[in-house]
């Protein structure tokens, strides 16, 4: 009887101390718990409404939803009594370790954030950037996946992107195609401008507004070199390009307009990158 006694006094001692904080700390795990999961919908809202894109609300989430847990547990432990300063340097330690082994990736994640918030392109532009070119098909928190001309897919890491310079041909909707060819000095320029910008014109894909461009570009050596610029959607470059520069060699035939020589010299002097010819 004496050591039941006993063992009943040790066992009411220990409730009357440890019990306390045990139901203390399992309240505030719960209570915890919740807060964390309306704290999680409420910032997933915010995001939403802010229009923040939905693979970045997801992984902010996550990530924010996991940081308050590992700080829920630490603190439910130290209200039972087990030191958390350990836990903390241990926590530190992985934190270091793992960032130093993910450095690259994550200045690509940090690239990729600052892609997705500032929106220096999206989906579908046509953009230039460490020398490949073509229409965005697909941003990824780490990569940005292009689609070339020539039907190839190009992968670019999100930190060189965001820390360079990227050349956006869709920003404004349209873009200039630019044909170069040479005629001869007898010709009429203020007819030749007219041929030429009817003919741009008469392709379904050349933009109405704003209208064609045609001017004199080089004289030399009795050689006129004249520009023609029509406008034209971005995914719409190629076609434009090749297509008008048929049309002004029918109209330039029709009408007899004396050339420099018997071929039609074409060239680029932009460097416009679309997924469709």
């Amino acid at each position: 009887m004496e050591n039941v006694t006993v063992y009943t006094n040790a066992f009411l001692s220990w409730i009357s101390t440890f019990g306390l904080n045990l139901l203390s700390a399992l309240l505030v795990f719960i209570i915890g718990l919740y807060l964390i999961n309306w704290l999680g919908r409420l910032f997933k809202t915010s995001m939403t409404k802010g229009k923040i894109d939905v693979s970045l609300q997801s992984f902010f989430s996550s990530l924010l939803m996991a940081g308050l847990r590992v700080l829920l547990l630490i603190t439910v432990a130290g209200m039972l009594g087990i030191q958390t300063t350990s836990f903390v340097a241990i926590i530190g330690a992985l934190g270091l370790a793992v960032g130093l082994a993910l450095q690259g990736s994550l200045a690509n994640f940090a690239g990729g954030v600052l892609i997705l918030v500032f929106k220096p392109f999206k989906v579908g532009d046509i953009i230039e950037s460490q020398g490949q070119s073509g229409a965005v098909i697909e941003i990824q928190i780490f990569n940005t996946i292009l689609l070339t001309p020539d039907n190839k897919t190009v992968i670019l890491a999100n930190g060189a992107v965001s820390n360079n310079t990227v050349v956006n041909y869709s920003r404004h909707g349209s873009i200039r195609v630019d044909i170069s060819l040479e005629i001869e000095p007898q010709n009429d320029m203020d007819t030749i401008r007219q041929i030429a910008i009817n003919a741009c014109l008469s392709h379904p894909l050349v933009l109405k507004d704003p209208v064609p461009i045609v001017n004199v570009s080089k004289i030399n050596q009795g050689k006129i070199a004249i520009g023609i610029c029509p406008y034209a959607e971005a995914h719409d470059y190629w076609t434009v390009f090749f297509g008008a520069q048929e049309l002004i060699k029918k109209a330039f035939d029709e009408h007899k307009v004396g050339m420099s020589g018997p071929h039609l010299y074409i060239t680029q002097r932009q460097n416009p990158a679309t997924a469709t010819a």
